[in-house]
């Protein structure tokens, strides 16, 4: 735990949380669900495919990410009947996708449904293994709710079932939706931060959690995601849409107050929001001292609360 206001560290466990946590203040939380997008096929060829979705588009196409060369116009097939024609291929490495079922389009919650059955969880590309059935229960929060990410809001990731009940019972608590997309762990390769093409990701919040963002109660934002879609609607007023948001030293949060968060890759946008919050030198000294502690990094890593 980092408290800006007194300038000191705090070594602590996540059970201890409320010790740290002010009195005051509204808690808002990601009920994103993480869909199993990655899903594995044929090509018309025979050649084997992987397709990992990013984010729905409109009607049956889909942006997706496909392992390998591919064609415009080639079609791909995978189990349950579930097929993939390649409309377009992006010039940010992209594919736009149409899907069907028997001859029949297949639209956002029905191809959801189909992944369901035959997809797999989409981990992070720096966890080098396999996903298991457990990370169908790890990669995904206790108030899991709307599906539609394709990676998990991993600050939320340390709450169990009884310690979300205890928050509720303690705080103003609510929720909102940013579906994650694959984007997140784009890196920053930009030489000027400001030049960097941030990635836009759907959400959508509520009346009451909007009401919330726009009072002078303090907030806690658990995660990234959260963050983000707090720090877009104080700037648009919009309670639904697309954020493409990039917070770093040159752009400040202007609504949150308290950040949870995971530790996050180097170069990442991610880690430039953490900046936004402390700056940079403060930043890399908080990392320094979490490399020297050996705490665990990326998704299923520890947390930092800054205060």
């Amino acid at each position: 735990m980092y408290d800006r206001k007194t300038n000191t560290i705090t070594h602590t466990l996540f059970k201890n949380l409320f010790d740290f946590l002010p009195k005051d203040i509204g808690v808002l939380l990601n009920n994103t669900k993480v869909v199993k997008a990655r899903i594995f096929g044929k090509k018309e060829s025979g050649g084997e495919i992987e397709v990992l979705l990013n984010a729905p588009l409109q009607e049956n196409l889909y942006s997706v990410y496909i392992r390998g060369k591919i064609k415009q116009g080639t079609h791909l097939f995978f189990d349950e009947n579930l097929q993939a024609e390649v409309v377009e291929l992006k010039v940010d490495g992209t594919r736009v996708v149409a899907f069907s079922q028997e001859g029949k389009a297949l639209h956002t919650k029905a191809l959801f449904d189909v992944l369901e059955h035959i997809g797999h969880i989409p981990l992070p590309p720096y966890i080098k293994r396999e996903d298991t059935n457990e990370d169908s229960v790890d990669y995904q929060t206790v108030f899991a709710k709307e599906q539609g990410a394709v990676a998990a809001p991993t600050a939320s990731l340390h709450f169990t079932d009884a310690m979300f009940e205890e928050l509720k019972k303690r705080y103003e608590t609510h929720f909102l939706t940013l579906h994650v997309g694959a984007g997140t762990f784009k890196p920053v390769e930009a030489e000027h931060i400001n030049d960097h093409v941030m990635h836009s990701e759907i959400y959508a919040i509520p009346e009451q959690t909007c009401t919330l963002i726009e009072s002078s109660k303090h907030i806690l934002a658990v995660g990234t995601t959260v963050t983000r879609t707090v720090e877009y609607f104080a700037r648009t007023k919009e309670p639904l849409g697309k954020c493409d948001l990039f917070l770093h030293p040159h752009n400040l949060p202007i609504r949150v107050n308290h950040l949870l968060t995971n530790f996050h890759l180097p170069k990442s946008t991610l880690i430039m929001l953490v900046a936004s919050f402390v700056g940079i030198e403060k930043t890399l000294e908080l990392y320094e001292e979490a490399v020297k502690e050996k705490y665990r990094f990326f998704s299923y890593g520890d947390a930092m609360l800054i205060i």
